[in-house]
C-alpha cells in the first residue's frame, strides 16, 4: 500500500494548481485523475478568459479569489510560456433602460476592488468595437484570455517538476477515514483491465469539479449537491471574425445562471460566442439535443447586429458544476473547507467559473488549509 502526504482528486486547473502549490511545500504529493488526459472536463471546455471580479458578491470567495488569481494567472502564464493576450473587455448596455444595470455593475467591481473600470459612451465603444451597437459599457482593463489546456498543462509540469506523481486514468471508488489517516481506494486504467490499488494518505483534497459531491459523499458527507448546467458555442471563422476585436460581453442574466452569451477573439484569431446555459441529466452530456445555430445568431444580434445565421458554425459545449437548482436563483459561493467530521479532508465544490482565473489563489488558500492540518 502506498503512502503518501496529499492525494488531490481531480486534474483539472484547480487540482493542478493545487498539486503546484503544495509540492512546493511537501513531498508525497499525488494528484488523480479519472480521464485520460489533465483537464478534459470543465477547465479546457470554456472561453478562456481571465476574468476581473466584476460579477461577484463583495466578500465572496469568487469575488476574493478572482481577483488575486487574476494577477497570479498574468504572472504564472508569463513565466511559464503559457499562451495568453491581455486584451481587456467592454460589458455593454444594449440600450438606456440596462444603463442604471450597467451603473450598479461598475460600483459591484469597485467594492470588490477592480481597478482601472470606466463607463464609456456609444462613440468610444465603436472605436473599439466598430460593429458593436450599444449605449454604454464599461471598460474593464485588468480581463484578458489565456489558452486554458496549456494552462493546465504548465501547473501540472511544475507539479512533477516539484515532485508531485501525477497519476491519470485513476478513479476514487473508496475513501476510509482513520486516526490521522484517509485510505483511498482508487481504480487504475480503462474499466475492463482496471487495476485496484489502495494510498493511504494524510490529507485528501476533492477537487473533483463536477463529480466533487460525489466524492464528498465517499467520506458521508453529502452536505453538497451538483447541477450540471451546459455551455454551448458557436463560432466564427475567416474574414467575418474580425467583426469583432476583443472581449465584448452583454450584462449578466438577472437570475444569476450565467455571464451572458459574449463574444471572445481567440487566440488562434476565430471568435466564440457563448456559453449558452442550460441545466441538463447527466454529468457526460456535452451533445443531446444541442441549440440550433439560428438561437445564437438571434441572440448576438442584440450587440451584433451584422451577425447573420451563415457566419457561424457549432462550436465545443462544457458543463459547470452548479451549487443552485434549477429553480433557484443567485451565485453560489465557492465551497473550500475542511470536512467538518474528517478534519483531514479538505472539500472543494461548486468551482465553476471564474475556477480558471482563480486557481492559483484558491492553490494558495488550500495550502494554508493543508498546513493547518497537519499542525
Amino acid at each position: 500500500m502506498e503512502q503518501a502526504n496529499i492525494l488531490i482528486i481531480g486534474g483539472g486547473v484547480v487540482g493542478c494548481a493545487i498539486a503546484r502549490a503544495v509540492s512546493a511545500r511537501w513531498q508525497d504529493v499525488f494528484l488523480v485523475e479519472q480521464y485520460p488526459k489533465l483537464g478534459m472536463a470543465t477547465s479546457s471546455r470554456n472561453s478562456g478568459v481571465i476574468h476581473s471580479g466584476i460579477y461577484y458578491p463583495k466578500n465572496s470567495l469568487k469575488a476574493r479569489h478572482c481577483i488575486a488569481g487574476n494577477r497570479l494567472t498574468y504572472e504564472f502564464s508569463k513565466e511559464h510560456n503559457v499562451p495568453f493576450r491581455h486584451t481587456g473587455k467592454l460589458v455593454v448596455a444594449a440600450n438606456t433602460q440596462e444603463e442604471e444595470e450597467l451603473a450598479a455593475l461598475k460600483k459591484k467591481g469597485e467594492d470588490n476592488g477592480v481597478e482601472g473600470l470606466r463607463l464609456i459612451g456609444p462613440a468610444e465603444i465603436r472605436s473599439r468595437e466598430p460593429h458593436i451597437a450599444g449605449t454604454a459599457a464599461i471598460e474593464v482593463p485588468s480581463t484578458g484570455i489565456v489558452s486554458a489546456e496549456e494552462l493546465v498543462h504548465a501547473y501540472a509540469r511544475v507539479a512533477s517538476g516539484q515532485g508531485a506523481n501525477i497519476v491519470k486514468r485513476a478513479k476514487v471508488v473508496s475513501l476510509e477515514p482513520g486516526k490521522g489517516t484517509i485510505r483511498v481506494g482508487i481504480l487504475i486504467g480503462d474499466e475492463e483491465g482496471a487495476q485496484s490499488e489502495t494510498i493511504e494518505t494524510r490529507c485528501v483534497i476533492n477537487a473533483a469539479g463536477l463529480y466533487a459531491d460525489e466524492v464528498a459523499a465517499l467520506l458521508g458527507n453529502n452536505s453538497w449537491k451538483i447541477y450540471p448546467v451546459r455551455g454551448e458555442y458557436c463560432e466564427i471563422r475567416g474574414a467575418r471574425a474580425s467583426l469583432i476585436n476583443d472581449l465584448v460581453y452583454p450584462l449578466p442574466h438577472a437570475h444569476g445562471l450565467s455571464l451572458g452569451v459574449h463574444f471572445t477573439k481567440t487566440l488562434w484569431g476565430t471568435v466564440l460566442l457563448g456559453p449558452t446555459a442550460t441545466y441538463v441529466d447527466g454529468k457526460d452530456n456535452y451533445e443531446r439535443e444541442r441549440l440550433p445555430i439560428a438561437d445564437f445568431a438571434h441572440s448576438a444580434k442584440t450587440l451584433l447586429p451584422e451577425i447573420e445565421e451563415r457566419d457561424l458554425q457549432l462550436g465545443y459545449s462544457g458543463l459547470r458544476p452548479k451549487l443552485v437548482p434549477p429553480e433557484g436563483t443567485g451565485i453560489a459561493d465557492f465551497v473550500i473547507t475542511r470536512d467538518a467530521a474528517v478534519p483531514q479532508a479538505i472539500q472543494l465544490v461548486g468551482i465553476e467559473s471564474p475556477g480558471l482565473t482563480a486557481a492559483p489563489s484558491i492553490a494558495e488558500h488550500v495550502a494554508q488549509l493543508v498546513a493547518e492540518t497537519f499542525d
